[in-house]
């Protein structure tokens, strides 16, 4: 028996002396395919990023309050540089942003403190943060109570109407997606295993801008005379409902994933149903799918642009409101590139937690 394993392994002398060319060695040019995979992504990237950048930033116009300060040939910044304002709160009035600030100023402030590891009475921050700041924000965005001026969701949009889609309908559809799930795997419940496969099939067979067509026009004309819902409530409906479904299979994945070993140990425990399914399986199942919950998640970041079909701007609605502003007219580049970066910080934001989450977890 060899009494230093460790002494059978052999490092290669260049990846000691030279790991930077190790790495390449082994990521870019391991092969004659990666080699000319590497090449061909160096050109492409030698073709296009130099125009890129003299577009964007050398040749780009920063200055100004008009179209006619956009001299150059570049990218015309001035636009997003006017309308930003617009871009972020919509029509919300400007002396009470500072309410909408402070809102996510705040929810900032409280992940920050969710996610430092030694935070003391976590669980009570986490507690106010999914019951307790919701209402708070509620309270800001709309007032109408306690000497703030009431504004109307219908004055709501830009960047503020995005994250407050997205982040409702993340916090909501979570936990309903979990119900769902379990509720179809409920073998010996056959009408609620039934009514949630039916309701998931059904929501996942069409796409989201029906259910939101629905919500805002078909909806109301099943209300009695007088009686009518917030477009933005009705929206935020919808939207729950829709993602709840996808959540659903989801997580269901993820507990098809434990081995039924799991379950036979948390009933030789003496566990009920809800104490062994909240202890044991749905931690697991919920570890297990993290990817997946994330990609829904992103997902639904996406598709909050959809709320434009029923009137309700978002950031790239405001984009397009304001390219049909005839002052502004051929400028829809900067504008959609503007909305894309918004997207993409956010999105990669969150699939570079999942991965942080993963490791952390050893997924």
């Amino acid at each position: 028996m060899n009494p230093n394993p460790l002494s059978t392994i052999r490092y290669p002398l260049s990846a000691i002396r030279y790991p930077l060319f190790h790495w390449l060695h082994q990521n870019l040019f391991s092969s004659v395919f990666n080699t000319l995979l590497t090449l061909g992504s160096l050109y492409l990237l030698y073709l296009l990023l130099p125009p890129l950048v003299q577009w964007a930033i050398l040749d780009a116009n920063w200055q100004g309050t008009t179209r006619d300060d956009c001299t150059g040939g570049g990218a015309c910044w001035v636009f997003i540089k006017v309308r930003f304002s617009q871009f972020l709160y919509g029509f919300y009035p400007e002396t009470e942003c500072w309410r909408v600030d402070l809102a996510f100023l705040l929810i900032v402030l409280l992940v920050t403190a969710l996610l430092i590891e030694r935070f003391p009475k976590k669980h009570w921050l986490l507690a106010f943060t999914l019951l307790g700041y919701p209402v708070l924000a509620l309270y800001l965005f709309h007032g109408g109570s306690y000497g703030l001026p009431l504004v109307e969701t219908a004055r709501w949009g830009g960047l503020m109407l995005t994250l407050t889609l997205a982040s409702i309908g993340m916090v909501l559809s979570l936990p309903l997606g979990v119900l769902l799930a379990l509720g179809r795997r409920a073998d010996n419940l056959p009408l609620v295993k039934a009514l949630c496969v039916v309701f998931i099939e059904i929501i996942r067979g069409v796409p989201l801008i029906t259910i939101l067509f629905m919500a805002s026009v078909m909806l109301p004309l099943f209300f009695p005379e007088g009686v009518n819902f917030d477009k933005l409530l009705r929206a935020l409906i919808g939207i729950v409902l829709f993602q709840s479904a996808y959540m659903a299979e989801v997580i269901r994945g993820g507990l098809q994933a434990i081995p039924k070993g799991q379950y036979e140990a948390a009933e030789a425990l003496g566990l009920g149903y809800w104490q062994s399914m909240l202890l044991v399986i749905l931690p697991q199942a919920l570890k297990t799918v993290i990817p997946g919950i994330v990609n829904t998640f992103i997902s639904l970041f996406k598709d909050t642009t959809l709320v434009l079909i029923i009137g309700l701007l978002d950031v790239l609605g405001m984009v397009q409101a304001a390219l049909a502003d005839p002052h502004w007219l051929g400028y829809s580049t900067e504008g959609y590139v503007f909305a894309g970066f918004i997207f993409w910080i956010f999105c990669f934001g969150m699939s570079r937690y999942s991965q942080y989450l993963e490791r952390k977890l050893r997924t």
